[in-house]
């Protein structure tokens, strides 16, 4: 398993990329607009990560800016935590079969999403290509949010 990102959500992009990087001293790596969805991803590193991060070899901070306002109360603007794995539909089984909900199945043998038991939400992202559709998991229906 490899720790890959944390995602937060923000209000305002630009007065939040003042305070990551012109004020924290985090830099850029890429950034992901989507019209469709009315988003815009922005990831982050620390200066001495960037090298690594453009790689997507060192983990990075998921800045979320949703395009129509949203409150994010209850900490809804804290997103996930992120994890690169061998065997996404391997490790679904093993949390399945410890009784972990699996919120958003790995329908795409690339992503799923699972709850820790304080509510918060880890992404498991398939290492190299999607795995091919199998099931249960093509067919198994999202549970709850994540």
């Amino acid at each position: 398993m490899e720790y890959l990102h944390t995602m937060v959500r923000v209000s305002n992009l630009e007065a939040s990329l003042d305070f990551y990087c012109d004020k924290l001293g985090l830099e850029e790596v890429s950034r992901y607009e989507n019209d469709k969805g009315r988003f815009t991803l922005v990831f982050l590193c620390a200066p001495g990560d960037r090298e690594q991060a453009q790689e997507k070899k060192a983990p990075m901070v998921e800045l979320t800016w949703n395009w129509d306002s949203e409150d994010y109360d209850g900490g809804r603007n804290f997103g996930h935590l992120a994890y690169r794995v061998d065997d996404i539909y391997a490790l679904c089984q093993h949390l399945m079969d410890q009784g972990v909900t699996i919120n958003r199945p790995p329908r795409d043998g690339h992503m799923a999403f699972v709850r820790s038991p304080d509510g918060i939400s880890i992404e498991l992202l398939q290492r190299g290509e999607s795995l091919p559709q199998q099931e249960p998991w093509a067919s198994m229906e999202n549970t709850g949010s994540w």
